[in-house]
C-alpha cells in the first residue's frame, strides 16, 4: 500500500482509532494521536476532493457500472 494514498490514510487511522479505544494512552499521548488522525482524515478528504474532480460522467449497465474519467486532471 502505498503511504499517503486514501488506503494508506484510512488504515492508519483505524490504527489510531484502536489505540485510543484501548485506554491505554496517556492524555498527551491520546492528543498527539487524535492530532495524527485528524492530519490524515484531512489528507483524505483531499484525496476524494481530487477524485470527485476527475471524474466527468457515471453510467451504469445492468450490473456494471462506469466512471468516465478526465485523463488530463
Amino acid at each position: 500500500m502505498k503511504k499517503d494514498s486514501f488506503e494508506f490514510n484510512i488504515n492508519e487511522i483505524d490504527m489510531i482509532i484502536e489505540k485510543l479505544d484501548s485506554g491505554e494512552l496517556s492524555l498527551d499521548e491520546s492528543i498527539k494521536e487524535y492530532e495524527k488522525a485528524m492530519k490524515l482524515l484531512k489528507k483524505s478528504s483531499d484525496i476524494l476532493n481530487k477524485a470527485e474532480g476527475k471524474i466527468i460522467k457515471v453510467t451504469s449497465d445492468g450490473n456494471e457500472i462506469y466512471l468516465e474519467v478526465e485523463k488530463d486532471a
